[in-house]
């Protein structure tokens, strides 16, 4: 991430770094703690923070107002009542490996003057959003968020919402207590919202912490109410009377007064049962049913916590320990194939779903049956996962020592899985493929999805599921039928294979009236389309937006396109800058196909496509650049994103080279910000491209 080493680093050089980090933490504290919605990585954000102490250890002089070192969390939103606490909630230094947890240990001995082991309480660190309730009297009378540390937000209606949280406490209690915790969401809640919301057709949460903290701090109750939130209670902020000698004892305490703890918190007396805990967390992490993206440890003896005291902004006697960013352990629960729109046997692991780098992972592409055989992947398997960026996941490596004793290896099929044709592994191919074409109902159906998809048709209301849902139920067989939906619906137009049957969609479970007119004005307002997505739309191999693009540019109009493709000469694809003769040969076998070509004039029956016009901007800021897109964008689809980059004369490519000129990161970007940032590449963030566009 950074091109010099600290000890390498000028006065000035080092202010400039330091300037650049504290604006970037800054801007993701707003977006992880106002917005829920970070835009950097775990990993990104401690690389920034550590980096952000190298350079003040080094440069003491140079330490900014605005530091990230000052601060805890971020300023509030202006949606709740401020709430002041009488105790600062502060957060927790960070370490990364052994080396560092024992360098805290022998740091924790020094300090007290002692050589004698000291027994450290060890507690998952779960990721959510910390709270803090306040009761008087036995009664629960108000609750916060963390804030800036100082000042939080109040949420006491919110909180009573959550079932686990104690309104009365039970047993023996102190007039005045102050409990913190974490308030989280169950990895099984979470699946369960986004299911709910992915079927409304509302945007779903990137991943459990996300989906806590925006029910949470939702200004209306019965929102929250509807969550399914939990919480663990770890600490405690103002107490009348601690009647605790221990943080053991003191979670005792708390389950007698009615709040749940974590029942992996450990007691540790030494760094080789520490080390020896967090490898056992890190193995069980993808069991559990919420995420932990570490271990804390703490000092279990209170009389030591108050000699040890605080630095400025964290405790001498506890530390994080994170998990190692963008990897996590998990177990391969099954490996089934996935056949695509081009009959492509692609095998995807399904997972122990599993917390990386901030994005919850349930499955794994595992490529092609080469890299099976290579890696000796099975069914049961415990293995090691890493995702980069929008890439989706990949096993790294399996753990054969934890290997099931009845293991046994996987055979790849060689009929499809969906229709049981022959699939066939072309010489020079690693791809096996299903020769069913169209007969095959995979292939059918992800033909379909990829013709409604948005930098296709993007048809709203006609998602991935419901293409499915018609399809099994015979009511989508092809593109075109889409378009015969609304004369079918009313019986006006009827087709024997497709059951010749009066449909009624509006008496289908989740459907009425108004949704099924809204689907019928959507499809209606698509019968006029751009060259270029009709041509992305159909699905021609090797072809994606930027090139079904060229292809429109170079030939103005779809009728003189097709009749040139019929042709079955390839040379004057060839000829086309950025066209090779792998992908010409598949654009014009496409051409060849007697079902392909079924389907085109049966479109043109329905759609009108326009002729090509150029329409980019040839003294754009983009015009002749080569562009990447990584992360997730806010405000922007990745295709709206693309497509204006393109009609900006852009050049929008897969991946990151020294050619590249600019790269627009969103959140959870990976590898390749990470490699722009090595080669010195020109680097936007949303809000900038979009400026940049305007």
């Amino acid at each position: 991430m950074f091109e010099k080493k600290v000890s390498e680093l000028t006065a000035d050089q080092a202010a400039a770094e330091l300037e650049h980090i504290a604006r970037e933490m800054a801007k993701s504290d707003i977006a992880y703690y106002q917005q829920d919605n970070p835009y950097l990585t775990d990993a990104e954000y401690d690389s920034l923070k550590r980096r952000n102490a190298e350079l003040e250890a080094r440069f003491p002089q140079l330490v900014r107002p605005d530091s990230p070192s000052k601060k805890i969390g971020a300023p509030l939103s202006s949606g709740f009542k401020k709430v002041p606490h009488r105790f600062p909630m502060l957060s927790l230094g960070d370490v990364f490996s052994i080396d560092e947890v024992e360098d805290f240990v022998l740091g924790v001995k020094r300090f007290l003057n002692t050589a004698e082991n000291i027994v450290f309480m060890a507690e998952p660190k779960i990721d959510g959003l910390s709270f803090s309730a306040r009761y008087e009297n036995g009664l629960f009378v108000q609750g916060a968020t963390r804030g800036d540390g100082i000042t939080g937000e109040d949420i006491t209606e919110n909180l009573k919402t959550i079932k686990e949280l104690p309104r009365h406490l039970s047993g023996s209690f102190p007039d005045v207590l102050e409990v913190r915790g974490e308030v989280y969401m169950k990895k099984s809640d979470f699946f369960a919202l986004n299911e709910k919301y992915e079927a409304a057709g509302k945007k779903t949460f990137a991943n459990p912490r996300n989906a806590a903290a925006g029910s949470l701090r939702q200004l209306d109750p019965k929102i929250t109410a509807e969550r399914n939130l939990s919480i663990f209670a770890y600490t405690w902020g103002e107490v009348s009377q601690r009647v605790w000698n221990s943080q053991a004892d003191f979670f005792n305490h708390l389950r007698e007064w009615g709040f749940p703890t974590n029942p992996l918190n450990h007691l540790c007396p030494d760094v080789s049962e520490i080390e020896t805990n967090f490898q056992h967390l890190m193995e069980i992490r993808a069991s559990l049913d919420y995420d932990i993206d570490g271990v804390v440890y703490k000092v279990n003896d209170i009389a030591l916590q108050e000699r040890l005291g605080f630095l400025t902004r964290t405790p001498r006697w506890a530390v994080a320990h994170k998990f190692p960013a963008e990897q996590a352990v998990t177990t391969i629960n099954d490996i089934r194939i996935q056949v695509g729109r081009t009959g492509a046997l692609t095998p995807v692991a399904d997972l122990e779903p599993v917390n990386v780098g901030g994005v919850i992972v349930s499955h794994a592409t595992l490529h092609n049956e080469d890299e099976i055989k290579r890696k000796d992947i099975r069914i049961g398997d415990s293995v090691i996962i890493q995702r980069a960026g929008d890439v989706i996941p990949q096993v790294v490596q399996v753990l054969t020592d934890k290997r099931p004793a009845d293991s046994k290896e996987f055979v790849f099929p060689d009929k499809c899985p969906v229709c049981g044709a022959h699939a066939i592994r072309e010489e020079d191919e690693a791809v096996r493929r299903c020769t069913g074409g169209l007969t095959c109902p995979a292939q059918a159906k992800e033909r379909i999805i990829h013709f409604v998809s948005r930098e296709g048709f993007d048809i709203a209301g006609l998602g991935s599921s419901i293409v499915e849902d018609f399809y099994n139920d015979g009511i989508l067989r092809s593109p075109a039928d889409i378009f015969t939906l609304e004369r079918r619906n009313n019986g006006d137009d009827l087709f024997a294979h497709l059951g010749n049957s009066v449909l009624h969609l509006e008496q289908r479970e989740g459907w009425g009236k108004k949704s099924v007119e809204n689907l019928f004005k959507a499809i209606n307002a698509k019968r006029t389309i751009s060259m270029p997505r009709f041509i992305y739309a159909l699905g021609i191999r090797q072809v994606g937006a930027a090139t079904a693009r060229l292809l429109a540019k170079n030939y103005g109009s779809f009728a003189k396109f097709m009749t040139e493709m019929k042709n079955k000469e390839t040379g004057p694809l060839v000829a086309i800058d950025g066209i090779g003769e792998s992908m010409a040969t598949d654009i014009v076998e496409f051409f060849q196909e007697e079902h392909n070509l079924n389907i085109i004039d049966r479109l043109l029956a329905e759609v009108r496509v326009e002729d090509f016009i150029d329409d980019s901007a040839s003294d754009s800021p983009l015009s002749g650049k080569t562009v990447v897109f990584t992360g997730t964008l806010q405000n922007l689809t990745r295709s709206e994103a693309k497509a204006a980059a393109l009609k900006l004369g852009a050049k929008v490519a897969g991946s990151v080279s020294a050619k590249t000129d600019f790269v627009i990161i969103g959140t959870d970007a990976g590898s390749k910000a990470a490699k722009a940032r090595e080669l010195g590449l020109n680097i936007l963030s949303e809000e900038e491209f979009s400026s940049l566009i305007k």
